[in-house]
């Protein structure tokens, strides 16, 4: 459907509602989509740990993919790299330029999977970490997609503990986007609402920390009754303890992959030079709000840039040039895949990170030096 969508909107579109006028397309995938595959064995899905029994395939038609396009069209499928590497990974490396620079540059695509690269134009490292969907909204009481009513910043006072929100679309409230969960995480623990561990100071003067459905929470919206004019009730908008352990996760997942991958190559991260933050999700964020919880490495805001979808434009970049498909292929066949399951190591990275924004606050000195000032007793 989306893709008819995108065909329409360009005049692509035949009768039969088939883009008959594309003869030519780029996938940029996640390995299992490859596993899924025609006449792929997919018995692995299934077991863990998950080995692809293939991370390149040749190039298909249409008919075989089963897209709607014309059905003879050759359909490129961008290779991955390993397991949970997949050809979007590929594709963002190649979009983001880090291939070609001589400076070490760490990507990362902030998702489920929490996939990050480390390298340069001379070597390259990857590797991947279950972070899960809380930053997506998902696992997460009132989280929802960054669309309109999704609140994306939140700012605390930390005299009152009265919350000032910024919705996108300036709409009613009607959750939090990722961004918003990072911005409001980082409030929380920098007015002393939650501690380190991310449990409630329940003897804080505010009647917006509470016991709720699910334990304490912190109401960030409250709710409105309705009433006889034909309004609908809405709920107060919270965010649980059961959020927050979460996010949590989360966040102590992917700081413990990206700082695991970097020790495994011997690179300290003091030696990067650029944090390359692709993915949808990504271009939301706010660098200072992410670095306070521990989410990203704490170093100068200037080394950090957001690409954006970098998967799409790493196979737009492919479709249009061969020599760039040519290049994704190199970029993959040059990765060293660090498999984070089989290392004893991100257990106890992923343990020191539960925490806000770390057990090691000498790794965070920024953090470090608002807290002394805001709260000098925590």
């Amino acid at each position: 459907a989306f893709l008819l969508k995108l065909c329409g909107n360009h005049d692509l579109v035949g009768d039969p509602g088939v883009a008959i006028f594309v003869a030519l397309a780029a996938l940029a995938h996640a390995t299992v989509a490859v596993t899924l595959g025609p006449s792929i064995p997919a018995e692995s899905v299934r077991l863990s740990p998950f080995v692809t029994a293939v991370n390149h395939i040749p190039p298909l038609t249409a008919r075989e993919v089963g897209l709607t396009i014309h059905p003879e069209a050759t359909v490129d499928c961008l290779p991955g790299v390993a397991s949970y590497v997949g050809a979007d990974i590929s594709a963002g490396v190649l979009s983001s330029g880090m291939a070609d620079s001589e400076q070490v540059s760490l990507f990362m695509d902030i998702g489920t999977n929490g996939e990050t690269v480390l390298g340069s134009q001379d070597w390259l490292a990857a590797c991947a970490c279950s972070a899960g969907p809380a930053f997506e909204g998902a696992g997460v009481q009132h989280g929802m997609r960054a669309t309109r009513g999704a609140i994306e910043e939140v700012w605390i006072n930390g005299d009152t503990y009265e919350p000032t929100i910024r919705v996108i679309g300036d709409a009613p409230p009607r959750g939090f986007c990722g961004s918003g969960l990072i911005s409001l995480l980082a409030e929380m623990f920098l007015t002393g609402i939650i501690d380190k561990g991310g449990h409630f100071n329940t003897g804080l003067p505010t009647e917006r920390i509470r016991q709720g459905a699910h334990g304490w929470e912190y109401v960030v919206v409250w709710g409105e009754a309705g009433g006889g004019n034909g309004r609908t009730p809405t709920p107060d908008i919270t965010i649980t303890h059961v959020d927050i352990d979460n996010l949590l996760r989360a966040k102590a997942a992917i700081y413990a992959g990206f700082t695991v991958l970097a020790d495994a190559v011997g690179v300290p991260l003091e030696m990067v030079e650029r944090v390359l933050i692709g993915g949808a999700f990504g271009k939301y964020i706010n660098v200072e709000k992410a670095v306070e919880i521990g989410l990203l490495p704490d170093m100068p805001w200037e080394n950090f840039a957001f690409l954006g979808n970098t998967a799409v434009l790493g196979a737009y970049y492919a479709l249009l040039d061969k020599k760039q498909r040519a290049r994704v292929t190199d970029i993959a066949s040059r990765m060293t895949y660090i498999e984070l399951s089989a290392d004893n190591s991100f257990y106890e990275a992923f343990t020191s990170a539960l925490f806000l924004p770390h057990t090691d606050l000498s790794r965070f000195p920024s953090v470090a030096a608002i807290k002394s000032q805001t709260l000098p007793n925590l």
